[in-house]
């Protein structure tokens, strides 16, 4: 019997963090509109010739939909799609079909108005679903993708089996997502749990976690890449930001007028960047597929 949950530990957990989730990204939507990206709600790829913050993020979505080997007119779940960025790209640039969910409300509306406005409401179709109980039928699926949203399962166990259960055989995996380097202790997982939490992520898989689960699960070809040296300007940009605005945001807070959410949203910008100076986390593409027997 499936959980049924975005998180491990049973129904109240899974309603409490579903709820932290929600509340999360209500929370902080303008944040990141200003700070970031209307659209596309993760780091950013750097290369040698990547010249913008905005060039950078279309980057991760290609290095995802490289690694996803999608071909024209395959079907593609795309876990956890935000406000629909990724989503609309990946139809856009490679005329896919696309189910984008998420379980968040107000993400659903603006994935749904960015699809309208982009001219692919024919090819991308977006639903309040959680990602480990999605109620799609067995081998839907060419594709699955996922950027820094498996995170926030509290069991990623939970997520890569669905994902196998609705991949067609042969059918590709693509997750980018953080990963520990290792299990930390005292100061260190002080403050992986100061970002984390502020960013409402129950825990982080290791990098060798993630790929003995999803060969469990039954996929084969595992692939866990450290993207991180691409992925570190962007990382450090973010640090920057906050830093600016952390003192300034700090006093607002305390007048009661920034939330507790958007104030843990900054910390957690802050300290994602400290942790990775002590190398207890890394940013990680893992790909694999379901064998095509299956």
């Amino acid at each position: 019997m499936s959980r049924n949950i975005v998180s491990g530990g049973g129904p109240d957990a899974a309603d409490v963090q579903a709820r932290r989730v929600r509340d999360y990204y209500d929370g902080s939507t303008w944040d990141y509109r200003i700070l970031w990206s209307r659209h596309h709600l993760h780091f950013g790829y750097w290369e040698t010739d990547t010249r913008s913050h905005a060039r950078s993020l279309i980057n991760m979505n290609r290095q995802v939909s490289e690694r996803a080997k999608l071909e024209y007119e395959d079907r593609v779940l795309d876990a956890g799609c935000g406000v629909g960025g990724f989503a609309v790209w990946m139809a856009r640039e490679h005329a896919v079909r696309v189910d984008g969910i998420t379980i968040v409300e107000s993400q659903l509306q603006e994935a749904r108005r960015h699809a309208r406005r982009s001219g692919v409401e024919p090819l991308v179709r977006f639903s309040q679903k959680d990602y480990t109980a999605t109620g799609f039928p067995d081998a839907s699926f060419d594709a699955a993708t996922a950027i820094e949203s498996v995170c926030y399962a509290r069991d990623k166990r939970d997520f890569l089996a669905e994902a196998y259960r609705v991949l067609k055989p042969g059918g590709r995996l693509v997750v980018c997502d953080g990963y520990r380097s290792g299990r930390s202790s005292g100061d260190d997982e002080e403050l992986m749990r100061s970002w984390l939490d502020g960013w409402a992520i129950p825990d982080l898989a290791t990098g060798e976690e993630m790929t003995a689960w999803a060969r469990l699960s039954g996929f084969q070809d595992v692939r866990l890449e450290d993207i991180e040296d691409h992925c570190r300007p962007s990382h450090y940009r973010l640090y920057l930001m906050a830093m600016a605005a952390y003192l300034p945001a700090s006093l607002v807070h305390k007048l009661g007028l920034r939330s507790a959410v958007q104030h843990g949203n900054l910390r957690a910008a802050r300290d994602q960047w400290r942790a990775l100076r002590r190398n207890l986390w890394f940013q990680g593409i893992l790909s694999a597929r379901k064998p095509a027997n299956r």
